[in-house]
């Protein structure tokens, strides 16, 4: 990792096109579209201009340039990348071609010598076989969707650069921001590890991104995600991780993928432990821990469902309990009063549910009494969706100023995707992400809760 890679001064896409249907030509549209205010360069010998870009025939042709990103044949990166370093100074590379060690012998043989070539001119990088890097500087990826990218959003590490176009689609509809993503690829030389290395020996608490999302299938240097991991989460940043390719089927799916190497699922889980990161299965899991990592620390396990949907508060309550979390009773005099401002027929013992006619005022009346009232109650889920039969904006504005307000955290469950989408993206312009599957986030509340902080010392490393 280094300066040209983050931040050149000037990029040249080889094999780029008009083409924006093609790898080259798309990367070289968001390049355009992006960010990037440096020199733009194009190789490729079909044309003289490219996208409104003087076109290259070939690399001997170019100027110095600090970084290079290739959509050429694996066959042909080698003498591109080689040229590069010794006659252009280029300090960064970004392989997004596939072909390499991913495919055969020949083309691990490859991968291997262009990493030599690039470590030998002290440069950087990323792939082959990804899709490429995104930051506030520049757009170097071929694929969409482009989020608007937020300094305080999440930082994306992948070895899979289609998982990291997944996670962003998935992201970006809850409301989850993303500040910068890193897709390895094959990591011929730089990997996973390396990517969280930097982030951790140049991390800002001021600047940078306080999340970071890592998508791994494989840990070829556990000691060194260990110290780096630990020590971010140490400076106050939340990670979270997939670790895929953990049965036969996963390992097979994996080496032909990127050419991973299989680690023990337990020996991950351990690890991962030991640093403080939260263990997830899937995409929709991590994006579900990221939502909670968004919002103010759980410090204990006493929750309060809040809610008009009775079915939603007993899943809810099922997967909070099973996961370890409770769900303690609200009695006594305080609660007596409390439902005194609601529509007979609700019940405040817990959950507390206020019926389908529930109104905004009588929603912030009950988190009122959860934050000043119900000492015992450390958190708070808000289940509120619609039946399509009226605006239920108003109801979102008392939680969203609830949410800024309150001491204690409050996870919003806003169900209803189709009847209040408009009120919905209102909810998430205001800055917050919604949950909208209860069941997700009971599951995901109690990993994040138990997962320990990182070990002090220095702990015996697990075999992996």
């Amino acid at each position: 990792m280094n300066k040209y890679l983050l931040n050149p001064s000037s990029i040249v896409v080889i094999g780029g096109s008009n083409d924006i249907k093609k790898p080259g030509g798309k990367l070289l549209k968001n390049l355009s579209d992006g960010a990037f205010k440096g020199e733009l360069f194009v190789v490729n010998p079909s044309y003289d201009v490219i996208q409104g870009h003087a076109c290259y025939a070939n690399v001997n042709d170019l100027p110095q340039v600090d970084l290079a990103i290739l959509a050429i044949p694996a066959s042909s990166s080698l003498e591109a990348v080689s040229v590069l370093t010794k006659h252009k100074n280029t300090k960064a590379f970004i392989i997004i071609s596939a072909g390499f060690g991913e495919a055969d012998e020949h083309g691990k043989k490859l991968e291997h010598e262009i990493a030599e070539i690039v470590n030998k001119a002290g440069a950087c990088l990323i792939g082959p076989n990804c899709i490429g890097v995104l930051n506030s500087n520049y757009h170097g990826v071929f694929t969409s969707p482009i989020p608007s990218l937020d300094p305080k959003g999440c930082d994306l590490i992948s070895g899979s650069g289609a998982t990291a176009v997944f996670i962003m689609e998935a992201g970006i509809p809850l409301g989850i921001k993303f500040a910068n993503v890193f897709s390895v690829g094959n990591a011929a030389q730089t990997s996973v590890e390396d990517v969280l290395e930097y982030l951790d020996e140049n991390y800002n608490p001021e600047t940078d991104s306080p999340i970071k999302l890592l998508y791994l299938e494989t840990i070829s240097q556990p000691r060194k995600l260990l110290k780096h991991a630990a020590s971010l989460i140490r400076k106050g940043v939340k990670i979270a991780a997939i670790k895929a390719g953990s049965t036969d089927a996963g390992i097979r799916a994996a080496a032909s993928h990127t050419g991973a190497i299989a680690n023990s699922d337990v020996t991950v889980r351990a690890l991962f432990r030991k640093a403080g990161i939260v263990y997830c299965s899937s995409r929709e899991e991590l994006l579900t821990v990221a939502s909670i990592f968004n919002y103010k620390r759980l410090s204990g396990k006493n929750i309060a469902i809040i809610t008009h949907a009775g079915g939603s508060a007993v899943m809810l309550a099922d997967a909070l309990s099973a996961g370890g979390l409770n769900i303690p009773a609200i009695d006594g005099p305080e609660a007596k009063k409390l439902v005194s401002f609601l529509y007979p027929g609700s019940s405040v013992a817990n959950p507390i549910d206020f019926l389908a006619t529930g109104t905004a005022d009588q929603l912030g009346i009950i988190i009122d009494y959860c934050e000043h009232k119900f000492d015992h109650i450390d958190a708070m889920v808000v289940v509120f969706g619609s039946p399509g039969l009226f605006d239920v904006e108003n109801v979102y504005q008392v939680l969203s100023v609830k949410m800024d307000v309150c001491k204690k955290p409050i996870f919003p469950v806003l169900p209803s995707v189709i009847n209040a989408q408009r009120e919905i993206k209102c909810f998430l312009d205001m800055g917050h992400i919604n949950f909208p599957d209860e069941v997700v986030l009971g599951r995901a509340l109690p990993e994040v809760y138990k997962t320990p902080a990182p070990m002090l010392a220095n702990p015996e490393m697990p075999i992996l």
